[in-house]
Order: structure tokens, then C-alpha cells, then sequence
């Protein structure tokens, strides 16, 4: 596995998120409990954009048909997406956050 600088600490503050593409994926990075989580940002029901929602606690709702996620596991929580998200590996040397693929 290879880890890839995706953004540096401070630029997704606690209790939010932030999509972005790393290495032809798609990623959520969620900061939950002043850790770093990472998922698939496509919902995977129908690919909604899952950046798009807003971050309640550590679940996110998919804006399209709200399937709800954990991002600290991707684990499905309810709605009509029948898997979990993908998930990736996050570690933060020095200020930088980074992601493995």
C-alpha cells in the first residue's frame, strides 16, 4: 500500500468533512473525535456524492436517497444502499494527512 498527501491538518476542522480524488478515487475524509476517517465518497446505492451532506456526529446521509454511513468503519446504517463504503487507511505525519491506496 502506498500513502498519498491528500491535505495537511487544520484544513478539515473537527465535526466536518471534505471530498477528494486521489489516484483515480474518490475519498470522504471525515474528522471525528480529533481523528482523521476515510470512505468512499460515492454512495454506494447510486453514487451519490456523499461530500455533498452534511456530517452528523460520525454519520453521513447520502443527499441523494439518504443511506446513511459510519465514516469511522463505513459500515451501512440504514436506507436503501444494500453495502458498506470501501474505507482507506489515514495517518498524519508531521501536518500532513495522508491516505492509503
Amino acid at each position: 500500500m502506498e500513502y498519498f498527501e491528500v491535505t495537511r491538518e487544520g484544513q478539515i476542522p473537527a465535526g466536518t468533512m471534505k471530498g477528494f480524488s486521489v489516484k483515480g478515487k474518490d475519498i470522504l475524509i471525515a474528522s471525528v473525535d480529533g481523528k482523521y476517517y476515510a470512505i468512499s465518497k460515492k454512495c454506494t446505492h447510486m453514487g451519490g456524492d456523499l461530500s455533498k451532506s452534511t456530517l452528523m456526529g460520525k454519520i453521513v446521509t447520502c443527499p441523494r436517497h439518504g443511506t446513511q454511513f459510519d465514516v469511522t468503519n463505513g459500515n451501512r446504517l440504514s436506507g436503501p444502499a444494500k453495502s458498506n463504503e470501501p474505507t482507506y487507511e489515514v495517518k498524519v505525519e508531521g501536518q500532513s494527512i495522508k491516505v492509503g491506496i
